[in-house]
């Protein structure tokens, strides 16, 4: 039997106040979301190589859009059926989705998968303050600063040496990325005010409603009918960017926000720029320096003082 998801409101429900917290559950969405947001930057490597901006950007929506629509008709739920419910996702899927891949996908060209994560790992940083400003259950907490504060130090770590080899060429591309960084955050908070819909309803009107966006610009700037076809393995990293980096790891975001809040889902950027390095450990057996044991180290830290429960018992407080 179909369920119809409440219509959503402009802001967020008031009865989460108080109750958005980071428990097991939440953590470990958090490193799932991590592992498969961060497998984007991979696969935007191997495509950029012989596909556009516009058309990555828009080809990933439709295994996205296929997946998720699938999962929601299994789990029987609808999409949105009115043109009054549909309109709130425009501005969800432009802040949320499509200009910041755009831009990500831009920055590519200029700089590396591993500096694309570290500077979209500055997202924290702006949500943290957007959310203390624009919501009552997201203040800005003396943890939550220092232990953004830490992770950004220990992403800095991780990126030092390649960021002062940086050239003039690439200034452009970082600028893109801070950007992006910014446009998150800003659609973190914006979905908030879609709390009402199930997670999976969110993610798939949210991939629709980009796939649509996307379609203009890829067909009047890119006009793919005239490219080159594309080698397999970068059908194959066009298709896991829809999969695994945007269907599974939305559904995974929605949820986080849901139950955590924004500037919780928003954490998962700090993790970024580890997760390649502890692919690439795993899967390929590369070795990790010093330096990134390091950065990892820091930025571990950073999410312990976030959560605060270790600071807590530390300092001998009960709650």
């Amino acid at each position: 039997m179909q369920q119809k998801p409440p219509a959503p409101t402009p802001s967020a429900s008031q009865s989460n106040i108080g109750q958005l917290r980071m428990g097991g559950a939440e953590w470990a969405l958090l490193f799932l979301h991590a592992m498969l947001w961060g497998s984007s930057y991979f696969f935007i490597a191997v495509a950029k190589n012989e596909l556009p901006v516009f058309t990555i950007t828009s080809l990933r929506m439709v295994p996205a859009v296929l997946v998720i629509v699938t999962i929601i008709w299994i789990a029987g739920y609808r999409l949105p059926s009115t043109w009054r419910e549909w309109g709130p996702f425009i501005p969800l899927s432009l802040l949320n989705n499509y200009l910041p891949f755009c831009l990500i996908v831009y920055a590519q060209h200029q700089v590396t998968g591993g500096i694309a994560a570290v500077f979209c790992a500055t997202t924290p940083l702006f949500g943290m303050f957007m959310a203390h400003v624009l919501t009552r259950d997201e203040k800005l907490s003396a943890n939550k600063l220092a232990g953004v504060v830490i992770g950004i130090g220990g992403v800095a770590i991780l990126a030092l040496p390649d960021l002062m080899a940086g050239t003039a060429d690439a200034l452009w591309a970082k600028l893109a990325l801070l950007g992006a960084a910014l446009l998150y955050a800003s659609g973190g908070i914006y979905a908030r005010g879609f709390s009402r819909y199930p997670p999976m309803v969110l993610s798939g009107a949210h991939m629709s409603m980009t796939l649509v966006l996307s379609l203009p610009a890829m067909l009047i700037i890119d006009r793919p009918w005239t490219l080159p076809m594309p080698s397999w393995p970068v059908i194959a990293s066009v298709a896991g960017t829809g999969i695994f980096a945007s269907a599974l790891a939305s559904i995974i975001f929605f949820t986080l926000i849901k139950r955590a809040g924004a500037t919780n889902a928003l954490l998962v950027t700090l993790l970024l720029p580890v997760t390649p390095m502890v692919l690439g450990y795993l899967l390929l057996g590369e070795r990790m320096s010093g330096r990134e044991l390091a950065g990892a180290a820091v930025i571990g830290l950073a999410l312990l003082v976030i959560d605060g429960r270790l600071v807590r018992r530390l300092l001998g407080e009960k709650h």
